[in-house]
């Protein structure tokens, strides 16, 4: 194991979450290899900092304000029978309790005397059913079923369409900003820093089960920077760097039949942060910025030209 291997571990290691051949690895690394070893006391001071940190206990004040403020967990309990008196009040008169109030069901409208709905509910030509209190029940009972049927239908439609807009879900969108957005924050968002697409994929060889596809997009407005390994979506990917002004495009690169590369689909905007994923080449990917989504296009478009041979566009003059 080597540094780029050991490094994006450290973490992990440090709060015991690696296998024990992964832990082992990472701790015999660590040992013969100065660098990783402060970088690892770093992390275990930091974490050590944290845990040791002084504790302020809430006051009662408080916790009681927000238990208050908590919705009723108060378990649902169907009204059997509606008395005559609840049914002659005024809509809205009354407080409802247990899912019916969650839900904010609308007050059922009066029952007319005698509790039918026409001859639906037993009314004839010549006369009409009993009111029954059993009546009653029955047909409030119907229209609470099918009022709650038809709310969680429309969650489950409203989640559908969610993630089919996005085309993909949600935990890996945002894996990928915040990798992004740590990458920078730590100032250690390069392994090899090279604008030579020669010198960054070779290094990739050995560390990953695929070769990424490397091309410098210098001429379109993007030169390369560098590249670097990342573990996203419970897999090592390769993360190559682009400048663009005074921003970064990281655009990770997956093979295309892993079943943690996602699927290509609209531009999303996270956060702040711009992302565009596509696929080509054997390959999907994904690329994550602050700059406007605008530059993602003409980065893909550069990109897509170049791996097939063509010559990339005029500079991208976009922010």
């Amino acid at each position: 194991m080597d540094c780029n291997e050991a490094r994006p571990l450290l973490d992990a290691n440090a709060d015991h979450e690696l296998t024990p051949p992964q832990s082992r690895d990472v701790q015999r690394h660590i040992e013969s290899c100065e660098s990783c070893r402060r970088e690892s006391e770093m992390v275990r001071a930091m974490k050590g900092a944290v845990r040791s940190a002084n504790y302020y206990r809430a006051p009662d004040e408080l916790r009681a304000r927000i238990m208050a403020a908590l919705p009723s967990t108060e378990p649902a309990r169907p009204e059997r029978v509606m008395r005559e008196s609840e049914a002659q009040q005024e809509p809205g008169a009354r407080q409802r309790k247990g899912w019916r109030d969650w839900l904010r069901l609308p007050e059922l409208p009066k029952l007319p005397k005698g509790g039918g709905f026409g001859p639906l509910a037993g009314e004839g030509a010549g006369g009409s059913m009993s009111g029954t209190a059993g009546g009653r029940w029955q047909q409030s009972t119907a229209w609470r079923g099918g009022l709650a049927l038809a709310f969680c239908a429309l969650v489950a439609a409203g989640v559908a369409v969610t993630l089919h807009r996005t085309g993909e879900p949600l935990p890996l969108v945002d894996e990928l900003v915040a990798s992004h957005v740590r990458a920078q924050l730590s100032g250690h968002d390069i392994d090899v820093v090279s604008s030579d697409q020669h010198t960054v994929k070779p290094w990739f060889n050995g560390k990953l089960d695929y070769a990424p596809p490397v091309e410098d997009l210098a001429a379109s407005g993007f030169p390369l920077a560098g590249g670097r390994l990342d573990y996203v979506g419970h897999r090592r990917v390769a993360v190559l760097t682009y400048r663009h002004a005074k921003h970064v495009i990281d655009v990770y690169v997956f093979p295309e039949d892993d079943r943690s590369a996602g699927k290509p689909g609209p531009a999303l905007v996270r956060d702040g942060y711009a992302v565009a994923r596509w696929r080509d080449d054997g390959m999907m990917w994904w690329a994550v910025t602050d700059a406007a989504p605008e530059s993602l296009t003409a980065l893909q478009t550069a990109l897509t030209a170049r791996l097939h041979g063509g010559e990339p566009g005029a500079p991208y003059s976009g922010s």
